[in-house]
C-alpha cells in the first residue's frame, strides 16, 4: 500500500496520455490507404458529374456529418472569387432538427435519413455515414435505401466495421475498440480528405482554365 501512495498522480497521468496519443497513431496508421484514395476519388468523381453528397450519423458522429457537410461546400470551394466556381453539391442529414424530430416521432427513429434519402437522392448520388459501430439502425436504413436508389456508399467506420461495412462502396474502417479514438480519427480523416479535394478540384479548375472552359 505504502508503494502505491508514493506514485506521483502526475506521472500515471503522463503515461495516460502517452499510452492514448500512441494508440491513437496506431489506430490511424492502420487505417487503409488504398480505401482513402478510393473515398477520395469518389466523392472528386460525384464533384465531376454535379452528384449530390449526403452525409449522416448520430451523436458525435452527426457532429462530424455536419462538420465534413460544411467543408465540403465552404472549404473545398477554394478563396474568392467563388462566384464562377463549380462546387460541391452536398447535404447533412443530421442539421434539419424539424425534419429528423418529425420522422422519429410519428414513425420511428431508424428511419431519419433514409426517409429523407427517398425524397431528395437519385442514382449516382453518394451517401457518406459515419459510424463507430457500424451497427446503428438508422444508419443501416440509410445505407439500404441508398443501394436501393443506385447511389455510391462510403463508411467512415470503427471496429470490426459492424454490419455497415458489407452495405458501404467504400468502407473507411479504424480497426480499433474505443469508440474515442475512432471518433476522433474519423475526424482527421474528414479534413484529409477535405484538404486532398481541396487540392484536386483546385488542380481541374486550372487545366480547365487553361483549356478555355470553366469549373
Amino acid at each position: 500500500m505504502t508503494a502505491l501512495l508514493s506514485i506521483d498522480p502526475l506521472v500515471c497521468q503522463d503515461l495516460f496520455i502517452e499510452s492514448y496519443l500512441a494508440q491513437f497513431h496506431e489506430a490511424v496508421r492502420r487505417v487503409s490507404i488504398a480505401e482513402i484514395n478510393r473515398a477520395n476519388h469518389t466523392l472528386l468523381a460525384a464533384f465531376e458529374r454535379g452528384a449530390w453528397v449526403f452525409v449522416a450519423g448520430n451523436g458525435g458522429s452527426a457532429s462530424l456529418a455536419s462538420h465534413l457537410a460544411c467543408d465540403l461546400e465552404k472549404t473545398v470551394s477554394g478563396k474568392d472569387p467563388r462566384s464562377a466556381k463549380k462546387r460541391f453539391r452536398v447535404q447533412s442529414l443530421v442539421d434539419n432538427v424539424a425534419r429528423l424530430t418529425a420522422w422519429a416521432n410519428d414513425e420511428t427513429y431508424d428511419c431519419v435519413f433514409s426517409e429523407p434519402l427517398r425524397n431528395q437522392a437519385s442514382a449516382n448520388d453518394v451517401l457518406v455515414v459515419v459510424s463507430a459501430s457500424g451497427n446503428s439502425p438508422n444508419v443501416l436504413a440509410a445505407l439500404e435505401t441508398a443501394r436501393d436508389l443506385d447511389m455510391v456508399t462510403i463508411g467512415c467506420l470503427g471496429f470490426d466495421g459492424g454490419k455497415a461495412a458489407a452495405l458501404c462502396d467504400v468502407p473507411l474502417l479504424v480497426p480499433v475498440a474505443d469508440y474515442g479514438i475512432v471518433e476522433g480519427a474519423h475526424g482527421v480523416l474528414a479534413h484529409l480528405m477535405t484538404s486532398w479535394l481541396t487540392r484536386a478540384v483546385d488542380r481541374l479548375r486550372m487545366h480547365a482554365a487553361q483549356d478555355g472552359g470553366a469549373r
